[in-house]
């Protein structure tokens, strides 16, 4: 008898050895191809159709919002003996683009994509696995994002249906707690339209928080500014000739309305939003420095942000869809002000404005917060992540001097909250031919302790950054602050 019960736990021994060796070297396949096949995201390829084909037996994990709201859930529309398992998205086109959607015939994109190995089990195939023999659920783990429900919310319904987009991050942890793109669409929906959304007038697919590229107007402003303070060239109370039509990189330069202020400070350059000066400190600083504070905040390169690389565009200076560098010809004074061939994703100028709110250290931006086995065991927590310094604590500080004052008394004051000093600066570019404008926000608050940090746009406008972006600013600060 004991005999036999020694052979049957050998045997078991045995198996569970092999279900150990087979899940390492799925394991480790799955990681050399996921680094070395030049497919960066293996296991999101879209196009995997066994793969779907798999997971539509099992749930995968929920997609929750910072404070535990189902995102993205998973409902059985098969039978108890034959699952079949198709996502659900509770709050419609909400999330849309950040959570984005998983489809046997049309793949994945968002969230669902960037952690499909959470969400499926595959990041802990053993775990699942082991949980599975001890009488589990063969089923993915929980993804709890940064994501706030009720700023989204108001976020979205201050565009009131304009094109445009929102974002607002924490400065010092880099979470994503509002991110909006208008116009949306309902990821319910996408399986019967998959061909369809992708030539859909307005483009509504395009996550145009990380995605669209804008002319950046005025607010490119606070990255000369961070450049010009750096280099110990030039302090807050600087004075630059800020005449209308001085000449630039031999073109006059005029500022807003053609209006001329004379000898004027940097602080007042900025509040007054004074082109020819911000022009003239470029061309002194040069274009090596300019490009290369424009790289330190992350121009060049898509952003660190947990979404697919498909996904995330880089922001620059563009030639025939590349970005050019320091060394390539280019109007520099033009750039300093957010002209020229500069183009900016909106998340890009979130991070420019949460970067100053940080003391000048630039963290990478998450959607994710952490992942979570159904029975609450948290598998992996995603800590924040220092990119890097972009600039001196003292500049930072100056800088957001600077920027507090353009919400005090310059063209930001529709940004201003009762009780709470926001910093911030406003952009506005010419569009299609000068017939429509872009505007433009960015900003923090609160100035002495920096909690949130937002950038707003809207597309097409016959209004001002100071006008229709500010205010906009100014309800999401206030709600994601009380």
């Amino acid at each position: 008898m004991n005999r036999e019960i020694a052979r049957v736990f050998g045997l078991v021994v045995a198996l569970f050895a092999l279900l150990i060796g087979f899940t390492s070297y799925r394991a480790v396949a799955h990681d050399f191809l996921t680094r070395f096949s030049g497919d960066t995201a293996y296991s999101e390829n879209s196009n995997n159709r066994r793969s779907l084909l798999e997971e539509e037996t099992q749930p995968r994990g929920l997609i929750l919002s910072a404070d535990g709201e189902d995102l993205a859930k998973s409902d059985n529309v098969g039978s108890e003996s034959a699952p079949r398992y198709v996502r659900d998205y509770p709050l419609d086109d909400l999330f849309a683009h950040p959570v984005g959607y998983s489809y046997l015939d049309c793949g994945r994109s968002g969230l669902e994509r960037f952690y499909n190995d959470a969400l499926t089990g595959r990041s802990n195939e053993f775990g699942t696995i082991v949980d599975t023999l001890l009488g589990g659920t063969d089923q993915g783990d929980d993804l709890r994002s940064n994501l706030d429900v009720e700023a989204q919310q108001l976020a979205t319904d201050a565009l009131g249906g304009e094109p445009g987009s929102i974002v607002a991050l924490e400065p010092q942890t880099g979470r994503v707690r509002v991110m909006v793109s208008v116009p949306s669409y309902d990821p319910n929906t996408v399986a019967d339209q998959c061909s369809e959304l992708n030539n859909a007038e307005g483009s509504p697919i395009l996550n145009r928080a990380t995605q669209a590229l804008y002319p950046p107007g005025s607010t490119m402003k606070v990255i000369t500014a961070a450049a010009a303070l750096d280099s110990g060239e030039f302090e807050p109370t600087s004075t630059v000739d800020g005449r209308s039509g001085i000449d630039i990189g031999g073109v006059p330069l005029a500022n807003f309305g053609g209006q001329s202020y004379g000898s004027v400070d940097l602080t007042t350059a900025l509040t007054n939003s004074v082109n020819t000066v911000w022009g003239q400190v470029a061309e002194q600083l040069g274009a090596r420095t300019m490009f290369e504070y424009m790289e330190r905040f992350g121009m060049g390169e898509p952003p660190p942000l947990d979404l697919p690389s498909a996904e995330l565009a880089p922001s620059g200076v563009f030639s025939k869809g590349e970005p050019l560098d320091a060394g390539d010809p280019v109007d520099i004074g033009r750039v300093a002000i957010g002209q020229e061939r500069l183009l900016v994703t909106p998340l890009q100028m979130a991070e420019v404005a949460a970067t100053v709110a940080n003391g000048g250290v630039r963290m990478a931006p998450r959607l994710g917060d952490e992942v979570r086995a159904r029975d609450g065991r948290v598998r992996d927590e995603i800590d924040p992540v220092e990119v890097r310094r972009v600039m001196k604590a003292s500049s930072a500080e100056e800088l957001t001097e600077m920027m507090a004052n353009v919400v005090r008394e310059g063209s930001g004051t529709a940004a201003a909250l009762e009780g709470i000093e926001v910093a911030g600066k406003t952009g506005t570019a010419e569009v299609e031919g000068g017939a429509t404008n872009q505007a433009w926000f960015i900003g923090f608050a609160p100035r002495d302790d920096p909690k949130m940090a937002v950038a707003v746009t809207i597309e097409r406008t016959d209004g001002q950054g100071g006008t229709v972006a500010a205010p906009i600013a100014k309800e999401v600060l206030q709600e994601l602050l009380q």
